[in-house]
């Protein structure tokens, strides 16, 4: 008897766009086990396929990701929890899932349609672009359990709105609407939630006729900013200014200038 496919993770690619849908509405796509291994092989292979250039991470129903669905994690082992057990699980689990973004060697854009909690906060936050519908909302919902942020969210907040400001969200883990969180610096742009999927179409497919190794080390070069001194950050941004240099849209971007004409990038 054949399996039925796995749908709670939708996957297209159109027009060199990785379109990854979370797809558990009725669970306000709290993301399983099974889900975060599929999104993270997804994201590997965006970055190892030449013919994908952007990515979009979006959901269906009204909730972007409510964070981790605990009962759909994977079995447990046999046996009382050990020390090092919940360090390891957060490690291999929702870290993975955060890095996994982070690390994508295309430009990933989250188009939030509702709300982001938890470790979906985070999903959307670790994206370099975010688009939200007007109906999202983020909330760290961690202390409303008890509980210590994870998925790297103790990282990815003060680097968006500050150390004092990341620490009121946390701390008291109320809801923020989607034009507060663009005025704080979380989202890119909020939309009507019609707009919503035409607008992220238009940003990815503006990303994937441009550049792509060049927006590759872009990525790479403003993610490590904040986590290294001076001479660190200007040694790399000149490393990667040479390595660039190497590739067929760089020749053709240079080229395009002299001649005057549009440059033609073919993400190489």
């Amino acid at each position: 008897m054949t399996e039925a496919p796995d749908t709670t993770i939708l996957h297209r690619v159109d027009s060199g766009v990785s379109w990854i849908t979370l797809n558990r509405p009725d669970a306000m796509n709290a993301v399983t086990w099974d889900q975060r291994e599929r999104v993270i092989a997804l994201l590997a292979d965006a970055s190892a396929d030449p013919a994908v250039r952007a990515v979009v991470i979006t959901a269906t129903g009204k909730g972007f990701c409510a964070g981790a669905d605990l009962r759909g994690a994977a079995p447990a082992q046999a046996g009382e929890r050990v020390a090092g057990d919940v360090a390891r699980m957060i490690r291999l689990g929702a870290q993975r899932l955060i890095t996994a973004v982070l690390d994508c060697e295309k430009p990933v854009i989250a188009a939030v349609n509702g709300t982001a909690a938890g470790i979906g906060a985070h999903l959307a936050l670790a994206c370099d672009l975010v688009i939200a519908a007007e109906p999202a909302r983020f909330i760290e919902v961690f202390v409303r359990r008890g509980l210590v942020p994870d998925g790297g969210g103790a990282y990815l907040l003060p680097r968006l709105v500050g150390p004092q400001k990341a620490k009121e969200l946390m701390f008291f883990g109320d809801a923020v609407p989607a034009a507060e969180a663009e005025r704080l610096g979380l989202v890119n742009k909020v939309v009507p939630a019609g707009e919503l999927e035409a607008t992220a179409r238009a940003w990815a497919e503006r990303l994937a006729q441009g550049p792509t190794r060049a927006i590759a080390m872009t990525k790479q070069l403003v993610n490590a900013s904040l986590d290294g001194d001076r001479a660190a950050a200007l040694a790399a941004e000149a490393t990667a200014q040479e390595i660039n240099m190497t590739t067929t849209d760089a020749n053709e971007g240079v080229a395009s200038f002299v001649e005057r004409r549009t440059p033609k990038y073919l993400g190489r």
